[in-house]
């Protein structure tokens, strides 16, 4: 008997055993789960970036498309504060940091990219007609300068695959994004107006913006469209176009911009857009450069293509307050161009931009980087006396002005 007692102690204890250890085990697979669901930025930033720039940059670039086509990375849990909420052409944006044109070329990962805390996504370059770009390779990492140079040349699938993915998108009952369409030319086309027109056309009824590029450095002859004459002419006729829509006839028309503008070329530019047959809503400053100042890889300074990055930065925020002053304030702007912080961002703002992009900055930083730069901005705000983002626009655009 008294064996028998002693073995169903015995058998007793050994099942509270297992079972203490079956929960500590699960206790800590809970734990390590959270820790590295807490810590997936750092996992992003520490391996799988590093990891990943290992690869050819246009092999990088696609990956990091898919992951987003896919909703492989990681969801933002980042609250925005209420100081970061802004207005956009009658929507409220809940923050004012975009995704620039360049990364998702095709409307393929507009869900993910809003997964990341985006206020705004800015899909494209489209062009018309499908085509190929430029040859390979087109895309180069400055790894020294976190910069990148490069001549794409409007890759792009063409206005009809675009088009069904964002009309797919807008069927969703629970999106909600704001998501402009940058348009192109094709690089043979005879009619560049014509390209833009019909760029209107087909995605007016579907994004809350449309932005006419012209300021790619990597389309032969497209930066020429910039002159007076024949930016009054193009957009003299996409406004034409805008208003004989049957249905969102007053989407916003941006203009995007080069940083390679003289002052002299600025002006012309806002001489054509303060005439009301050839206004625009609003102004991105700006593309990439081809000048090769400020930058440390030198042995990348032969490679053709627009450069983009830190080295941008500062043109771009000199810019931003030229345009800004030479429009009375009265155009809003986009700033993008070397924005890695919330500070960079703080700067474009506070130079006269209502709104910013970036792109660059997520190549060597990962997805972690959009919380970063809004956490950052918000802190920004608070600490230096604003009440919101509209309240810094502008407010030391003189500071940022170049010498005389």
């Amino acid at each position: 008997m008294d064996q028998e007692k002693i073995m169903k102690t015995a058998t007793r204890k050994i099942s509270r055993l297992r079972s203490l250890g079956i929960v500590t085990v699960g206790a800590a697979t809970l734990v390590a789960g959270i820790t590295a669901y807490k810590k997936q930025d750092q996992l992003f930033r520490t391996f799988i970036m590093p990891t990943v720039r290992l690869l050819p940059a246009e092999t990088s670039h696609q990956l990091a498309v898919l992951a987003c086509k896919y909703r492989l990375c990681p969801v933002s849990q980042y609250q925005d504060d209420p100081n970061l909420h802004t207005p956009f052409f009658g929507r409220m944006l809940s923050n004012p940091i975009g995704i620039a044109a360049g990364f998702d070329k095709n409307a393929e990962a507009v869900d993910g990219l809003q997964d990341l805390g985006f206020g705004f996504i800015e899909v494209g370059t489209v062009t018309p007609a499908a085509q190929e770009g430029n040859p390979r390779p087109r895309v180069f990492r400055l790894n020294e300068d976190k910069a990148i140079i490069n001549r794409y040349g409007f890759n792009s699938e063409g206005h009809q695959a675009v088009l069904q993915r964002l009309q797919r998108l807008r069927s969703k009952e629970d999106f909600n994004g704001v998501v402009g369409v940058n348009l192109g030319r094709n690089k043979s086309t005879m009619s560049p107006i014509a390209d833009y027109v019909q760029g209107v056309r087909v995605f007016g009824p579907v994004a809350d913006y449309l932005v006419i590029n012209v300021s790619s450095p990597n389309t032969k002859g497209l930066r020429d469209m910039q002159s007076k004459d024949k930016l009054r002419e193009l957009l003299e006729q996409v406004n034409d176009t805008r208003s004989n829509l049957e249905k969102n006839k007053n989407v916003p028309v941006f203009l995007k911009l080069s940083p390679d503008l003289s002052e002299d070329d600025m002006k012309d530019v806002v001489w054509v857009i303060k005439r009301k047959k050839s206004s625009v809503d609003g102004l991105i400053v700006s593309n990439t450069t081809v000048s090769r100042d400020n930058i440390v890889a030198i042995k990348m300074t032969e490679e053709a293509g627009g450069l983009s990055g830190p080295p941008l930065k500062a043109r771009s925020t000199e810019m931003i307050a030229q345009m800004y002053h030479l429009t009375d304030g009265k155009v809003p702007i986009i700033g993008v161009g070397g924005v890695a912080s919330g500070y960079d961002a703080y700067e474009k703002i506070e130079a006269g931009a209502s709104y910013v992009q970036l792109y660059t900055a997520l190549v060597y930083d990962g997805p972690g980087l959009v919380e970063d730069i809004k956490e950052e901005l918000s802190k920004l705000i608070t600490e230096l006396g604003h009440n919101n983002v509209a309240d810094v626009v502008g407010t030391k655009n003189k500071f940022y002005l170049p010498k005389k």
